[in-house]
């Protein structure tokens, strides 16, 4: 399975925010996506899910050779800042995603498996999502999209402000979930994408670029994505 992009345009008043991308992404990898506060990640990632209106371009989905439109269902979105029902306990939040999906679901479990595999201890699941930290928070965000099992999983700095043993935990959950599947990872962390991730993809100056992981090693080039990874300039 490929996901590809052709001709991606998006600006925003006078910017240009994303010009003219083509890209192509492979099932079985994680991608770090990486780029300055401000290049453009989070634009790019709400025009792939179709919560932003693109100026130009297409997304489709490839396998065998055959291509077809990118679906909802096709695809997960983790946000930086974590969404979740605050007036539901972590339990009946999973139970009310549970049973309006259940005939999508492709390999049900009961609820405690699930939060086994999620690593919520026993004591934390029957609490308002209120009480939940952040940390907390992101994992149920996560859970709901594991559960799913989208195509294409979209995170957009999904370890930020993570305390390290969550942090190393869902880096293990990833890892183990990216089989038959597209896992892009928004940072603007290098270390982080360099850890985590299986290629590596520079957002700069609107468009993508693929970076050689081994190149990281070389100290002008490295010298080179930092230098893009300081700029501030939100978008």
């Amino acid at each position: 399975m490929q996901f590809i992009i052709e001709h991606l345009e998006k600006s925003f008043e006078n910017k240009q925010v994303l010009q003219d991308i083509d890209f192509i992404f492979e099932e079985g990898h994680i991608y770090g996506l990486l780029g300055r506060n401000g290049a453009g990640k989070t634009t790019l990632f709400n025009c792939i899910n179709r919560d932003m209106k693109t100026d130009h371009g297409n997304f489709y989905l490839a396998e065998n050779g055959v291509r077809r439109e990118v679906l909802p269902e096709d695809i997960g979105y983790v946000l930086s800042t974590p969404t979740v029902p605050e007036f539901l306990t972590a339990r009946e939040f999973l139970k009310f995603f549970m049973d309006i999906n259940e005939k999508s679901i492709k390999h049900p479990a009961s609820l405690d498996e699930y939060f086994d595999r999620m690593h919520i201890a026993t004591e934390d699941r029957d609490k308002l999502l209120k009480d939940y930290s952040h940390g907390m928070k992101n994992k149920m965000q996560m859970l709901i999209n594991l559960i799913a099992e989208p195509n294409i999983l979209l995170l957009d700095e999904p370890l930020t402000s993570l305390d390290v043993v969550v942090a190393e935990e869902i880096k293990q959950l990833l890892r183990s979930f990216k089989d038959g599947r597209i896992i892009i990872v928004s940072t603007h962390i290098l270390d982080l994408a360099v850890d985590l991730c299986d290629q590596i993809v520079l957002l700069s100056h609107g468009v993508l670029e693929t970076v050689d992981k081994a190149n990281l090693d070389n100290h002008a080039f490295k010298t080179k994505i930092l230098t893009a990874l300081r700029e501030e300039d939100h978008v």
